[in-house]
């Protein structure tokens, strides 16, 4: 792994917004800017460095914009979109919780501007589900075509709204796709704004997106796909083993089992508390680590947040994440999986789900050699896209 800090979060998340530079959402000389002004350990400083880098941004898009120069504003809209978003990561660790909704606000009004100045055909969406709706934002890359293959991306558990363009939505304009972006129930404003939760049977999310997408006049709906990352890595597999309107499918990566990446210092007494039900002796057992590692409690508020709840509902709700061999069987959509080396948090998982599928699938490996490794192979988006979107078109003819 490139080594910008020794923390591993710190070190991710800065390779993140160094790869993302590949779609205009970072610039490399503003993310070596704010790390190299930053005290390691300091979460405070992590905050306040990529809010205030946001904050540069934002003005310079704003001149931009007052100026009538849409895409020098657009992408600097989109950068200042991404530092914010950065920012808000290390709220918890900070203690200043707050501090996460905030940024994700001003991540969420720069990406609106964005969205506003692109040289892209945009519109907003909203999806209804379950008794109230859920907010998208739908991209075309040729206004007033006939109908055209449509390419939905279902962003991770933590991605903000800038990496669906990285990781999606921008390679799929470039081909000439419309695009669709979406939160999901402990998403993105679906979690900030409405407080909706995540949910295992992901199926009840994507039915009521592909209802809408489908309908749409602009859409061929026999020509929709869908692209899930990281923990979408998961939701769409278990999706597309009850909704079969979707042409094709990628995760990325293939995920058979979330909570994986949360017990692997696990010991049986913590499972055992879990498996009997043992809400206060569980949250008792967690509360008592957090005094010997205190980075722990951090890091539950952040990742426990989208679940809702205490530490027992994070993971035991974590734990309901996983694909059964029955709902594997049932799954028939073609389905790509993508497989890096030194994926950190599923391991191995891209790979046991490749030798469960009975449908038409495949499996692309991402190397360290190439640079292309780690979750999500973010520091190579050039080489993911390629290789993802040659199979979709394989999938999926222009």
């Amino acid at each position: 792994m490139y080594r910008f800090f020794d923390d591993d979060e710190w070190n991710f998340l800065t390779i993140i917004a160094l790869g993302s530079s590949y779609y205009q959402a970072a610039d490399v000389g503003e993310v070596l800017a704010v790390i190299g002004t930053l005290e390691p350990g300091n979460a405070g400083q992590w905050v306040d460095g990529w809010a205030a880098m946001g904050d540069r941004v934002a003005a310079d898009a704003e001149r931009s914009a007052s100026a009538g120069r849409d895409r020098s504003a657009s992408r600097a809209f989109l950068r200042a979109a991404m530092y914010y978003s950065t920012a808000g990561f290390q709220a918890d660790a900070a203690g200043r919780p707050d501090a996460f909704s905030e940024h994700w606000e001003h991540h969420a009004a720069c990406f609106d501007r964005f969205v506003d100045l692109v040289e892209y055909d945009t519109e907003r969406i909203t999806i209804p589900y379950e008794g109230t709706t859920l907010p998208g934002f739908v991209f075309r890359s040729a206004p007033g075509a006939p109908p055209r293959r449509t390419l939905i991306f279902n962003n991770g558990s933590d991605g903000p709204w800038p990496s669906a363009w990285v990781q999606g939505v921008a390679a799929a304009l470039d081909r000439g796709w419309n695009a669709v972006m979406f939160d999901g129930p402990g998403e993105n404003a679906a979690l900030v704004r409405q407080g909706l939760h995540f949910r295992h049977d992901w199926e009840k999310v994507i039915t009521p997106v592909v209802d809408v997408v489908s309908a749409r006049g602009d859409v061929d709906a026999d020509r929709m796909a869908l692209l899930g990352v990281s923990q979408g890595g998961y939701w769409v597999p278990r999706a597309v083993a009850f909704e079969h309107r979707l042409a094709a499918a990628v995760a990325d990566p293939g995920v058979v089992d979330v909570f994986q990446a949360m017990n692997k210092s696990w010991d049986d007494d913590l499972q055992k508390l879990i498996d009997t039900g043992d809400r206060k002796g569980f949250n008792d057992a967690m509360d008592a680590a957090t005094q010997f590692v205190p980075s722990l409690k951090a890091l539950l508020a952040f990742r426990g947040r989208p679940y809702g709840g205490d530490a027992f509902d994070m993971f035991t709700g974590a734990q309901q994440n996983r694909l059964a061999d029955d709902v594997i069987a049932q799954i028939t959509t073609p389905l790509l999986l993508t497989d890096p080396d030194n994926e950190q948090f599923w391991p191995g998982q891209a790979q046991r789900l490749y030798e469960k599928l009975r449908g038409p699938k495949a499996i692309v490996r991402f190397t360290e050699e190439e640079g292309a490794d780690l979750h999500c192979e973010v520091a190579a988006n050039g080489i993911r896209n390629e290789r993802v979107f040659d199979w979709l078109d394989e999938q999926v003819p222009a």
